[in-house]
C-alpha cells in the first residue's frame, strides 16, 4: 500500500520515525521549532519531541554546524537545518575541515553521524545569494556523502538512510519540490546510496539528471518524443557516491549523452559524469557528451532572466537534438 504525499511531508515523516526509533537523534537549526521551519518541513516535530531534541538556533551556521559535529564525536546523530544551503558557505570551514575529515584524522577513533539538511538552488526570484546550487562545492570533498532526492520516496528512503550512516550526509533538497505530491509505500524504509533510478526509458539518448533537473529532463524527454527521439532519463538520486554503472550501462544503449544540472557549468557535477562516460564508455558513444546547466552568471533577480538562466525543457530539447542529428 502507498499514499500520496508530500515531498516535505516525506521527509518530515523519515525525521519522526528516525527520531521514535532512535532517542539519540536530535534536530537543530534556526527556525526548526516554534516556527516549524522556513519551509515547513519541521512542522510538528517540536509538539512531538519537545525542545530538548529539536532545538532552534541563533543565526550562526559556523556556530551550530560545529555543536552538531561535536554531538556526533560523542556518540549522538544530529540533523542540522540550514535555513538554505546558500547559508552553509558561512559554515563551511566546519563541514570540509571537521565533519569531513575527522574520522580520518583521528585514525578511526571518532566517527560523525551528521545529516545537514535544507533547500539547494534556485527558487522564485531570491536572488543571487540565494540561488545558489551548493553540491559541486561538497561533491569535491572526500568524506562527504551527498543526496539530492528529485521525487517523495526517494526522500524519505535517503533521508532515513542518511540518519542512519556513521558519516556526514549532506541532504540537497530543492526548495520548488517541497510541494510536489508523489506515491510513498506505506513500509517506505530506508534506500541504499549509490543506486541511481532509470526513470524513464528510451534507446536514442540518455539523459543525467538529478533533483528538480529530473523533473526538467522527463518533460523534455515528453517534448522528445513527439519529435520522434527516444530518450532514457536517469535520475541520479545520491551525487557521492555516484552510481557510475548505470549512467554506463544506458550510454553503451543509447551511444548519447546528455547531462542536466542547475550548478554552473564550469566545474559542476555535469562535468564529473562526462569525464566517466568518456572513460568507461568512449568506443560507445557516436556523438559528443554535451551538457545543459545553468548560464554562468550570478543569478538575476528579474523573474524573465532567472528563467532564462536556468535550464528549462526547450534547452534540453535542443541540446538533445543536436546529439542526435550529430550521430
Amino acid at each position: 500500500m502507498s499514499r500520496t504525499l508530500r515531498y516535505r511531508e516525506a521527509l518530515r515523516e523519515a525525521m519522526i520515525e528516525e527520531m521514535e526509533r532512535d532517542p539519540n537523534v536530535f534536530l537543530m537549526g534556526e527556525e526548526v521549532g516554534h516556527y516549524q521551519g522556513a519551509y515547513k518541513v519541521t512542522e510538528g516535530i517540536l509538539e512531538k519531541f519537545g525542545e530538548k531534541r529539536v532545538i532552534d538556533t541563533p543565526i550562526a551556521e559556523g556556530g551550530f554546524a560545529g555543536l552538531g559535529i561535536g554531538a556526533a564525536m560523542v556518540g549522538l546523530r544530529p540533523i542540522v537545518e540550514f535555513m538554505t544551503w546558500n547559508f552553509s558557505a558561512v559554515a563551511f570551514d566546519q563541514i570540509l575541515n571537521n565533519a569531513a575529515k575527522v574520522r580520518q584524522m583521528s585514525g578511526g577513533q571518532y566517527t560523525c553521524p551528521i545529516v545537514f539538511r535544507g533547500p539547494n538552488a534556485s527558487a522564485r526570484q531570491v536572488g543571487s545569494q540565494h540561488s545558489h546550487a551548493m553540491e559541486h562545492f561538497y561533491t569535491h570533498v572526500p568524506g562527504l556523502k551527498v543526496i539530492a532526492p528529485a521525487f517523495a520516496a526517494d526522500a524519505k528512503g535517503l533521508m532515513k538512510t542518511a540518519i542512519r550512516d556513521n558519516n556526514p550526509v549532506l541532504v540537497m533538497e530543492s526548495e520548488t519540490l517541497y510541494n510536489t505530491k508523489g506515491e510513498v509505500p506505506d513500509d517506505q524504509g530506508p534506500i541504499p546510496f549509490g543506486v541511481a533510478n532509470v526513470v524513464r526509458t528510451g534507446k536514442d539518448v540518455t539523459i543525467v539528471a538529478y533533483s528538480r533537473m529530473t523533473h526538467v529532463a522527463l518533460e523534455a524527454a515528453e517534448k522528445l518524443a513527439k519529435l520522434g527521439v527516444s530518450a532514457e532519463v536517469i535520475d541520479l538520486r545520491t551525487l557521492r557516491p555516484l552510481d557510475e554503472d548505470t549512467i554506463v550501462a544506458s550510454v553503451k544503449k543509447t551511444h548519447r549523452c546528455v547531462t542536466v544540472h542547475e550548478g554552473w557549468p564550469y566545474g559542476g557535477v555535469g562535468a564529473e559524469i562526462s569525464d566517466r562516460v568518456q572513460r568507461l564508455a568512449f568506443d560507445y558513444l557516436d556523438a559528443p557528451i554535451l551538457r545543459v546547466a545553468s548560464l554562468d552568471v550570478p543569478m538575476p533577480y528579474n523573474a524573465k532572466l532567472e528563467q532564462q538562466c536556468m535550464p528549462q525543457p526547450e534547452r534540453v530539447v535542443d541540446t538533445v537534438l543536436r546529439v542526435v542529428h550529430r550521430g
